[in-house]
């Protein structure tokens, strides 16, 4: 089943199977339109944050995400990393702002 995923402030939209992540859906559209990048891409397995959204409206499924880069809270809030987010209906989100995670100083 393909889902139609709009991204807030922009006039674009991409569609997503529901098998693949949202950062693959993305760039499945992208073919062909190089420039065009509505989700930040970082390390795609979830490690690094990059990817972070918001999911406005609309159902998903959510793999494990680092806790680093989303908590609880957050998760709850609808935040989310795109290359953990599996849509089951049309999307909206928003870009999240990145957290900043701290090094540890030993």
């Amino acid at each position: 089943m393909k889902y139609s995923i709009s991204v807030l402030g922009e006039d674009e939209r991409f569609s997503c199977n529901a098998d693949q992540h949202l950062l693959q859906g993305m760039q499945a559209y992208r073919i062909g339109m190089p420039m065009l990048r509505l989700i930040p891409v970082g390390c795609r397995g979830g490690g690094c944050g990059v990817c972070r959204v918001r999911i406005v409206s609309g159902d998903y499924e959510a793999s494990k995400m680092s806790r680093k880069h989303v908590t609880e809270q957050e998760q709850a809030e609808g935040i989310a990393l795109a290359c953990r987010v599996y849509p089951s209906s049309d999307l909206e989100i928003e870009l999240a702002p990145r957290v900043q995670v701290e090094k540890n100083s030993e």
